[in-house]
């Protein structure tokens, strides 16, 4: 297959395969004029880190858990470990994100919205 037909399958951008492979996560062999030819085994990797990209894992998280999906001897102890730190991290993200929705919920709340220029959204902004 060549990186257009893969990217159809895996739904993957080529711009992305092409970085996936610049960076070693995929190893698609060449042919003799230097084109990459891909296999099943490039495609279902790349079907892999883009669902593992979806869910939000690092680029290092993905180089992990490829690894331990192609080990056989592999521990479900070490996959578990690497996606309960990123559920943590995932959940302090939420956790940010809930606490600027308050703030600027509550700045919403405070201003008046009307024709004058006294505005409690911009005083909070300016450090007021």
């Amino acid at each position: 297959m060549n990186i257009g037909d893969v990217s159809r399958r895996s739904g993957l951008p080529a711009k992305t395969i092409r970085y996936y492979e610049d960076i070693g996560l995929v190893q698609p062999p060449r042919s003799g004029n230097g084109y990459r030819t891909f296999r099943e085994i490039e495609l279902h990797k790349l079907a892999f880190l883009g669902r593992a990209r979806a869910l939000g894992f690092t680029i290092e998280d993905c180089r992990t858990l490829l690894a331990l999906y192609e080990d056989d001897g592999r521990e479900s102890a070490q996959v578990k470990n690497v996606a309960e730190g990123h559920l943590r991290k995932i959940d302090q993200k939420i956790a940010q994100l809930q606490s600027m929705r308050g703030t600027l919920a509550h700045l919403i709340e405070e201003c008046a919205g009307d024709h004058l220029p006294d505005c409690p959204i911009l005083e909070d902004l300016a450090g007021e």
